[in-house]
């Protein structure tokens, strides 16, 4: 089996990330995209037995508010009363003890805006082989640079693209690029499919196995969350359900909600 994601009914369908496989993570804006991501890196570098060193390259936002998500949602406070210092003693606590907890995790995390791929590539080498990464997420894929004098924007994606995913290759480790979809696909309110994926069908290509982060608009309960497997290469596809804790910027499986854990 592969790396696990944190999420036991997505691993039931991608038996977790495997070596030289390139995932892409979209959805439509203010979706939990990031969140997602920094759940999945929450539960690999910090939470696992032994951690799982993570890089996370983050052209959108900065360190610091990285850092500050992934404290809230392991401390379980929300960020909101830590933002406006609305907060009691327990939750100072609870934020000390994930603040060490942070600390001592092996996450490695770039926030060098619009980044070319060349840089981005040469940085995951250095992240490789001095740290020994496991997994690099990258938040998120139309943000990279290309360097290169291309045609059109689709051709700069589609070169970004193939790139990642021979990355990938090359490290022989998952990497998993966050990814927009198109803005006719972001208007609707249907649920997302591959064709979707923005500015290029090479993305749909390259991609080993393509999710796609979805609240129906149907749901009485409004923090119920598809997770679509749109594409496996070599798997299943299928549809899951994770409930999004607002407050903590998490995800957690339905059945966890209800314990209240």
């Amino acid at each position: 089996t592969g790396i696990p994601s944190g999420f036991n009914d997505l691993d039931k369908y991608t038996a977790g990330f495997h070596n030289s496989e390139f995932i892409v993570l979209a959805a439509r804006p203010g979706m939990g995209k990031t969140a997602f991501a920094l759940n999945i890196i929450e539960h690999l570098a910090v939470r696992s037995e032994p951690p799982v060193p993570v890089a996370f390259f983050s052209l959108e936002m900065s360190k610091e508010h990285v850092v500050q998500r992934l404290l809230c949602m392991h401390a379980q406070v929300g960020i909101h009363k830590v933002r406006t210092g609305n907060i009691t003693q327990e939750d100072l606590s609870r934020l000390y003890t994930a603040s060490g907890n942070l600390s001592e995790s092996p996450i490695f995390i770039d926030d060098t805006p619009a980044i070319s791929i060349l840089e981005l590539r040469a940085k995951a080498r250095r992240l490789k082989s001095r740290e020994d990464v496991k997994l690099i997420i990258i938040d998120y894929l139309q943000l990279i640079t290309s360097n290169r004098r291309m045609e059109n924007r689709q051709q700069e994606i589609s070169f970004i693209s193939r790139s990642l995913k021979d990355l990938a290759k090359e490290l022989d480790i998952p990497v998993i690029a966050v990814s927009q979809l198109s803005r006719a696909a972001a208007r609707e309110k249907r649920p997302p499919k591959l064709s979707d994926l923005r500015e290029s069908g090479a993305i749909e290509q390259d991609a080993d196995i393509v999710i796609f982060l979805h609240k129906p608009e149907t749901e009485t309960e409004q923090n119920i969350f598809q997770v679509i497997i749109g594409k496996n290469r070599n798997g299943p596809v299928g549809i899951t359900q994770l409930y999004f804790q607002e407050d903590y910027t998490r995800f957690v499986e339905l059945e966890r909600q209800y314990e209240g854990t």
